[in-house]
C-alpha cells in the first residue's frame, strides 16, 4: 500500500527583523548628503588650489596659498563685507529689473508671432555683443555709479529670461490646451489657469541661468564705473599687488553667487512644489 502523507504546511517566510540603528543611519546618510557633498567638492578645490600655489604652478604673486587669502580677508572684515553688502544690492536690483522685463518681452514674444519674428533677430544680436565692450559706452553715457553697473548687470540678465519664458508659454502640453479648448475657456483664463502656471517651470530654469550672469554683470560694471563694491576692490588692490585681497574680493563673489542662487531654488521648490512630484527623480 502506497504511504500517502499529508504535505507539509507552508510557512510564509516573515521578513527579518530590521537591525537596530540601520533605519537611523540610512536617514542620517539621506539628510546629511545634500550638505556634506557640497562641502567635499570645495574641500577637493581648495586642497588643488594650496597644492597649486604650495608647488608654484602658478606664479605666487598671481595665485596666493588660500591661507593668505583667508588672512588678507581678517585683516579688513569690515570694508570687505561693507563692499560684499554694496555688490549683493547691485546684483539683487539688477536682477530684479532683468527678471521684470524678460518676463514681460517673454510673455510678447509668445502672444504674437508677428512681435516674435520682428523684435528676435535684434534681441539676439543684442546678446551677442560682448557686453564688456559696452562698459566704457555706459560711463559716458550714464555717469559714474550704480546707473551703468545696473544697467550691465540687465544687459547679461535678461536674454536667458526672455528665452525661457517665450519657450514655457509656447510648448504647452498638449492634452492641457485640449482640456481647456473642450471647457471652452477664454484666452485668459487659459493663459491664466493653464500657460502660464506650466511655464513656470521653464522661466525658472531661465532665472537660475541668469543669476550668476547677474553677479558677473555687476563686478564687469564695477571694474568700468564701480566707486564701490568687490569689483572696485578686485581692480584696486590688484593693481597694487596686494593679490591675496584681490582674491578675497572674487572668493566672496563666488560666495554671494551660490548664497542668491541656492536661494533661488529654494523659492522654485517652494513656489512649485507639484513640480517634484510630476517628474521622475533623477
Amino acid at each position: 500500500m502506497t504511504d500517502v502523507r499529508s504535505p507539509e504546511p507552508v510557512v510564509a517566510s516573515r521578513p527579518s527583523d530590521p537591525v537596530p540603528g540601520k533605519g537611523v543611519a540610512a536617514g542620517l546618510r539621506a539628510g546629511a548628503g545634500p550638505a556634506l557633498l557640497p562641502a567635499a567638492g570645495l574641500l577637493v578645490a581648495f586642497g588643488v588650489w594650496w597644492l597649486a600655489a604650495r608647488l608654484e604652478l602658478v606664479h605666487p604673486a598671481a595665485l596666493p596659498t588660500p591661507g593668505s587669502v583667508f588672512s588678507a580677508f581678517l585683516d579688513k572684515p569690515d570694508r570687505m563685507l561693507e563692499h560684499t553688502w554694496d555688490t549683493m544690492l547691485e546684483i539683487l536690483i539688477g536682477f530684479a529689473l532683468s527678471a521684470a522685463a524678460g518676463v514681460l518681452i517673454g510673455l510678447s514674444l509668445a502672444a504674437s508671432r508677428t512681435v516674435e519674428r520682428m523684435f528676435t533677430p535684434l534681441l539676439v544680436a543684442v546678446n551677442a555683443v560682448p557686453k564688456i565692450t559696452l562698459g566704457p559706452l555706459l560711463v559716458v553715457a550714464l555717469g559714474w555709479g550704480q546707473k551703468p553697473i545696473l544697467t550691465m548687470v540687465f544687459l547679461l540678465c535678461f536674454f536667458p529670461i526672455v528665452l525661457s519664458t517665450a519657450t514655457g508659454l509656447t510648448t504647452t502640453p498638449t492634452d492641457l490646451a485640449e482640456l481647456v479648448r473642450s471647457w471652452n475657456a477664454s484666452r485668459w483664463q487659459a493663459f491664466r489657469k493653464v500657460r502660464f502656471p506650466a511655464a513656470l517651470p521653464q522661466i525658472f530654469v531661465g532665472l537660475k541661468a541668469a543669476m550668476p550672469l547677474a553677479a558677473i554683470g555687476a563686478v564687469i560694471g564695477e571694474f568700468q564705473a564701480g566707486e564701490s563694491g568687490l569689483g572696485y576692490v578686485i581692480t584696486q588692490y590688484a593693481g597694487i599687488g596686494d593679490t591675496a585681497t584681490a582674491w578675497a574680493a572674487i572668493m566672496l563673489v563666488a560666495l554671494v553667487s551660490i548664497l542668491l542662487y541656492s536661494a533661488l531654488v529654494l523659492v522654485e521648490r517652494l513656489a512649485l512644489p507639484w513640480v517634484r512630484e510630476t517628474t521622475s527623480a533623477r
